[in-house]
C-alpha cells in the first residue's frame, strides 16, 4: 500500500524538503476530520491521515488542545491545536530544545542542552530547575570536555512521559543520550508536583565506553559518569512506562554486549509516595540481538506491549510483542503480534490503535511506518519517501483533533523535523 502522491513543496524548520505528495484539503473536505480544522496539507494512505510541521516553527510536545513550539530565538505555546500561537517569549537557545512535556495543570517543563526549565504562567516567564539526587542533595551536571557538548541529560526517545498514578499525575523518563550532544550519566527521573520539582528515581552505573572525551557519544577514555556504586551500565534508556495494573513502572535500555556486562536491561519500579521512595530491580537482561532491544513499551488492560529494534549478530529477534507481564522474562509465554523484520524501537497505542516506525538506517523504507487500526489483529506499513530518509520517533498522544505529533529524525536520532498523524477509523 503506498500513500497518494503528493503536489507540493513544503519548507520545513531550517531545512528545504520536497514534499512528493500533498494536497489542499480542509477539514470539512476530509472524511472523518472535524468541521473546525484549519485547512492544511493533508496526504492519505489508506490507514491513516499525516501532514508535515506547520511552515516556520518546530511543534515539540502536545497535549489536548495545547501545542508547545519553538522557532528561531523564542518558544511558543498554543492553546487550539496550533491555529495561533498566542503566547511567546525570547529564548536564545530554542534550537537546542530536545525534550519537552507539558503538564495536566499547564505547567511546561523543558530542557535545552543540560539545563532543565519551567514555565507555570503560559510561557510569560520560565526558570531553571535544579534536579534533587536521591539524598535530596542538588544533583548537577558535570563540567564537559567540550561546552559545545554538554550531554543529553533529558532527552527522551519516547512523547508518552506523563501517567495517573492513584490520583496524581506522575512525570518519569528515562534520557536517551551518549549518542550525539556529549557523554552523560544515564538517569531514570521524576516529578510529582507538576514538575516544580525534578528528583533522580534512578541512576545507572559507570559505563566505561562512555566516558565524556569531548565526542558526541563519548569514549573509554575522559570523565567517568554515572553511580560508581551501580553494577548494573547501559548506553541509555530507550522506554519507561507505567502499568496502572501493577501499580509499577517498566524501563529498558540499550545497546550492547561489552565485555562488562550486556547493557540490554528491564527494569521494574515501584514508587512509595509516602516515602518518597523508589525500589528498581532488574527483571532480565539479554543480548542485543534479542527481542529485549527495544522499546514501544505500553499497557493495555494489563497486558505488556514493546516492539524490538534487535540488532547485531544474526539472527535477530523481532516484531511486536505481547505477553502478561509476569511473563516478561520467559520468551515462551510471549505472543509476536507483528514482524516488520527491521530494527523499529518506537511505538504507541491509544484506543486500539498501534502505531510504531522503521529505524531509518536499517530499514528499506525511506520514512516507515507501522500501523494497525484493531489492536494487532491486522497490519499495514507505508513509506512516506516525501519526507526523505527519517527515524520517526517521541510519538505523543493524540491531540483534541486526533492527530499523534512525531518526531522525524535524520539518520536515527539527529533532530530534523517533524509531522502529524491521524488515524482513520475502520469505517473512513
Amino acid at each position: 500500500m503506498r500513500p497518494s502522491e503528493l503536489l507540493t513543496r513544503r519548507r520545513f524548520l531550517g531545512t528545504a524538503a520536497t514534499l512528493a505528495g500533498s494536497t489542499w484539503i480542509s477539514g470539512r473536505a476530509a472524511r472523518g476530520m472535524a468541521a473546525d480544522e484549519t485547512p492544511s496539507v493533508v496526504s492519505s494512505t489508506d490507514h491513516f491521515w499525516y501532514r508535515a510541521q506547520p511552515p516556520g516553527v518546530f511543534v515539540d510536545s502536545q497535549r489536548d488542545n495545547k501545542a508547545f513550539c519553538f522557532d528561531e530565538g523564542e518558544i511558543l505555546l498554543s492553546e487550539d491545536n496550533g491555529r495561533s500561537w498566542p503566547h511567546r517569549i525570547a529564548f536564545p537557545d530554542s534550537r537546542q530544545i530536545v525534550f519537552s512535556c507539558i503538564l495536566g495543570n499547564g505547567n511546561v517543563l523543558f530542557s535545552a542542552l543540560a539545563k532543565l526549565y519551567l514555565s507555570t504562567d503560559n510561557l510569560r516567564t520560565y526558570r531553571q530547575i535544579t534536579v534533587k539526587d536521591r539524598d535530596g542533595s542538588d544533583y548537577l551536571p558535570h563540567k564537559p570536555q567540550n561546552a559545545a557538548l554538554p550531554g543529553w541529560y533529558f532527552h527522551s526517545l519516547t512523547g508518552v512521559n506523563t501517567w495517573d498514578v492513584r490520583g496524581v499525575e506522575m512525570l518519569v523518563w528515562g534520557n536517551y543520550c551518549n549518542v550525539i550532544g556529549g557523554a552523560a550519566p544515564v538517569n531514570i527521573y521524576y516529578s510529582v508536583d507538576q514538575g516544580q520539582t525534578v528528583k533522580i528515581a534512578y541512576s545507572f552505573g559507570r559505563n566505561p565506553h562512555n566516558r565524556d572525551n569531548g565526542s558526541g557519544g563519548g569514549g573509554a577514555t575522559g570523565t567517568a559518569l554515572g553511580d560508581p556504586e551501580n553494577p548494573i551500565i547501559c548506553r541509555h534508556v530507550h522506554d519507561v512506562a507505567y502499568n496502572p495494573a501493577e501499580n509499577a513502572f517498566y524501563a529498558c535500555t540499550g545497546d550492547f554486549d561489552r565485555p562488562e556486562g550486556r547493557e540490554c536491561h528491564w527494569l521494574r519500579g515501584t514508587y512509595d509516595a509516602s516515602a518518597d521512595r523508589w525500589d528498581w530491580r532488574v527483571v532480565v537482561t539479554d543480548a542485543m540481538n534479542s527481542r529485549y532491544k527495544a522499546g514501544g513499551i505500553n499497557f493495555v488492560d494489563g497486558q505488556l506491549y514493546w516492539i524490538s529494534d534487535s540488532n547485531g549478530p544474526k539472527p535477530y529477534d523481532r516484531g511486536v510483542f505481547r505477553c502478561d507481564p509476569a511473563d516478561l522474562a520467559n520468551p515462551a509465554a510471549h505472543t509476536r503480534l507483528f514482524n516488520p523484520e527491521v530494527e523499529s524501537g518506537n511505538m504507541i497505542i491509544q484506543d486500539g490503535v498501534i502505531l510504531a516506525s522503521h529505524c531509518a538506517p536499517a530499514s528499506p523504507l525511506a520514512t516507515g511506518f507501522i500501523v494497525s487500526l484493531d489492536m494487532g489483529k491486522t497490519w499495514a506499513q507505508y513509506d512516506l519517501k516525501e519526507f526523505g530518509r527519517r527515524s520517526p520517533c517521541r510519538f505523543h498522544r493524540a491531540n483534541s483533533d486526533g492527530w499523534f505529533r512525531v518526531d522525524l529524525r535524520s539518520n536515527w536520532v539527529t533532530p530534523a523535523e517533524m509531522m502529524f498523524i491521524k488515524p482513520k477509523t475502520p469505517a473512513a
